[in-house]
């Protein structure tokens, strides 16, 4: 299995429960790896290469601040379909 079938698999992050969670055809994503978001993919269809290359902080009610908080994520060095938890702030 490559790589794009592993990231086709995955749930996408601020998908609605009640409705198809998963990757949708002709969009771009990113894998989120570690901390409370792990193993979600973020839909990053549009961004621009600087956008990507500063990763995102996510909105999250179950990390280490609860509701309100945010899940830092930055690409990985040497595979930049993954991007890493770097911490959570408030």
């Amino acid at each position: 299995m490559d790589d794009d079938e592993v990231l086709m698999r995955g749930r996408v992050y601020g998908a609605d429960h009640d409705e198809d969670c998963g990757p949708r055809p002709g969009r771009e994503y990113r894998e989120l790896c570690a901390g409370p978001l792990d193993g979600l993919l973020l839909d990053v269809t549009g961004w621009s290469a600087e956008q990507l290359a500063d990763g995102a902080a996510l909105l999250t009610e179950i990390g280490r601040y609860g509701a309100g908080g945010r899940a830092h994520y930055e690409p990985r060095a040497a595979d930049p379909l993954r991007w890493d938890w770097a911490g959570d702030t408030p």
